[in-house]
């Protein structure tokens, strides 16, 4: 069994889109972020980071104790590794899941979340700091519409973990104001990932009850997402 300390965001979808992909059994452990329960010292304990999402593997393949994780790729590496799915053993062919799932964590993830921020929630509207990430974010559609114009999947004919980290963060296209027809090779293989009954699965889990958020964010509620958790004096 594995244990998923999990918020729905595009880092905790990920790991349910594989989990469930793989028809692993698993227990999701609600980490609710604008809450502060990230820095709670039971999480800390397997997430240093204090970041979501995590998991503990209490069935390694190796026997022996349980195995935490934290960082959302090398969840999905661990688990894809694990099962024998999702990533290739050729050299060649785990070369490109790796170097685009890389892709994703240094470059997509990062870039669309400041566009996320500063488009959504920062108290003020920078125009510098919007117009930077949303041109970013367009750059990095760009290439990612690029790479999809001559194979079907992210790393080639087969479906992978690289798709499974991308596709989350592309979801939210609207509100980093992206439009998918500008980017065709991109918006067919979206539509294609979201079409994947395990895709649709993953994505339900995250509108389970408890998981819903407000409308507004409140004060508190930013002050411990982009406050470390403490409030300024």
């Amino acid at each position: 069994m594995i244990e998923l300390h999990y918020w729905p965001t595009p880092n905790g979808h990920k790991v349910t889109m594989l989990l469930e992909e793989l028809g692993a059994k698993y227990q999701i452990r609600p980490v609710d972020i604008a809450k502060g329960e990230q820095f709670k010292p039971e999480f800390l304990a397997i997430a240093p980071n204090n970041r979501m999402p995590a998991i503990v593997d209490n069935a390694p393949s190796e026997g022996g104790e349980p195995i935490s994780l934290f960082e959302s790729g090398a969840i999905l590496l661990y688990l894809a590794e694990k099962h024998g799915r999702f990533v290739p053993e050729a050299v060649r062919a785990r070369a490109e899941v790796l170097q685009w799932l890389f892709w994703q964590m240094g470059g997509l993830g990062p870039m669309a979340g400041q566009n996320h921020h500063f488009n959504r929630y920062a108290p003020e509207k920078l125009p510098y700091a919007i117009e930077r990430y949303e041109r970013e974010t367009a750059r990095l559609y760009g290439v990612l519409d690029k790479r999809l114009a001559d194979r079907p999947f992210v790393a080639g004919g087969s479906y992978t973990i690289a798709d499974m980290a991308i596709y989350p963060w592309i979801v939210p296209y609207e509100f980093q104001n992206m439009k998918l027809e500008l980017f065709p090779n991109l918006g067919r293989w979206f539509e294609e990932v979201k079409a994947r009954p395990a895709t649709a699965a993953a994505y339900e889990r995250g509108k389970a009850p408890g998981f819903q958020r407000p409308a507004e964010m409140t004060e508190e509620a930013r002050q411990v997402l982009f406050g470390a958790g403490k409030k300024k004096e």
